[in-house]
Parts: structure tokens; C-alpha cells; sequence
């Protein structure tokens, strides 16, 4: 019997929250761009707008996917995601609020909830990297 030696990736808990994030990101940004014109029918906002918001979506998901691959993460990097995502959970809620976001109400209730996933991807990345940090 040999023995295997397990060394723990103390980045472990961020990079898959960091993982979790870019998927569910940039598959919203794919539909968004794939199915613009009935995504908008069904949410609201123009197909254009939906087309712009799936682009970025797919960069910003890219860009979080890179982040998770890291052998060492960033937590600048880290931080500056945990920023945008807080940034777009209080944003996506304002244009509920205001209207600004011209969304049914199956929109309204689809832009809060996606707001509640990213803020709690925020949450599960400030965690992340508290505990790399402290392991």
C-alpha cells in the first residue's frame, strides 16, 4: 500500500465560487445574445440592450473563469469581482425600482432574483477568500 500525500488547495471554497459565478454568467450572457429577441419579449428591456448586456456578461464570465484557473488567485482581482458583482446586484435592483429597466413583471421578479444570485456569489467569494486567506 503506498501512501498519497493530499496537499489542500487553501483557495479551494474561492475558486469554485469564482467558477460557479463565470458559468452561470456567461451562460446568462449566451441566452442573452442567442435569444435576445424573445428573452425581451418575455423580460422587457429592448433585444439590443439584451444583445450589449450578453457581451459583457461573456467577457465578464471569461474573464471570472481565468481568475478561477489561477494557480495563485488575486485577491485584488478578487476584490475588484466581489465590487462589480455588488455593483450589478445594486444596479439590477435601481432599474427595478425606477422602472429604469422598462421589465414586466416577470422581468422585474427575473432581474431581483439574478440580483439575489449575484450578491450571494459575492458573499460566497468574500468567504472564499477570507478562508485562503486564513488557512
Amino acid at each position: 500500500m503506498t501512501a498519497v500525500t493530499v496537499t489542500a488547495d487553501k483557495a479551494k471554497f474561492l475558486r469554485l465560487a469564482l467558477a460557479a459565478d463565470a458559468v452561470v454568467t456567461g451562460g446568462n450572457g449566451l441566452v442573452y445574445l442567442a435569444f435576445a429577441g424573445p428573452v425581451a419579449a418575455l423580460l422587457g428591456p429592448d433585444a439590443g440592450l439584451l444583445r450589449g448586456i450578453g457581451v459583457f456578461l461573456l467577457v465578464y464570465g471569461a474573464a471570472v473563469g481565468l481568475l478561477a484557473t489561477r494557480r495563485q488567485i488575486s485577491p485584488a482581482a478578487t476584490r475588484a469581482v466581489i465590487g462589480l458583482n455588488i455593483v450589478w446586484t445594486l444596479a439590477s435592483i435601481a432599474a427595478v425600482i425606477t422602472g429604469a429597466g422598462g421589465f414586466t413583471t416577470i422581468g422585474a421578479i427575473w432581474a431581483i432574483a439574478q440580483a439575489l444570485a449575484v450578491a450571494g456569489f459575492a458573499e460566497l467569494q468574500i468567504m472564499g477568500l477570507r478562508k485562503a486567506r486564513n488557512q
